[in-house]
């Protein structure tokens, strides 16, 4: 089965949940195992909240929107981001130490986990990030 799917959402903490309800319908009409589903929907949702933290950090309200898009085609799913937030430069992300206990800095070792590969683009003229998140499935 292909598909192609994408939806924008307001730049902002309180839309997550709907990001991850959009992944999640996107992702029952795929029929994949439960399991896939909720890791597919957690790297969705630290993606997005990465966009929201780090892309959009010390500023305070924003009218910008966050697109995403997830498609699937001969069993390769691609989950493209783009926002307008600051520009990602991709050698400066890092998770922290997995030793150091505390909250939050894990999201981009869990896209790792998740996804077979995650890589910024360069190609889109409207946006000024386009993280695409790949697996094969």
């Amino acid at each position: 089965m292909n598909i192609e799917e994408s939806k924008d959402f307001p730049v902002s903490t309180a839309s997550l949940k709907e990001v991850r309800v959009f992944s999640r319908e996107v992702f029952e009409k795929l029929k994949l195992e439960q399991d896939l589903k909720d890791e597919l929907v957690l790297a969705i949702a630290e993606a997005a909240q990465n966009i929201v933290k780090h892309g959009y950090k010390d500023v305070e309200n924003t009218n910008d929107r966050m697109e995403i898009k997830i498609s699937l085609k001969d069993g390769d799913l691609e989950i493209g981001f783009f926002d307008k937030g600051k520009p990602v430069i991709p050698e400066n992300i890092q998770h922290r130490k997995l030793d150091d206990i505390k909250p939050g800095g894990l999201g981009t070792f869990f896209i790792k986990q998740i996804m077979d590969d995650a890589v910024f683009k360069k190609d889109q003229q409207k946006w000024v990030n386009h993280l695409v998140l790949t697996k094969k499935i």
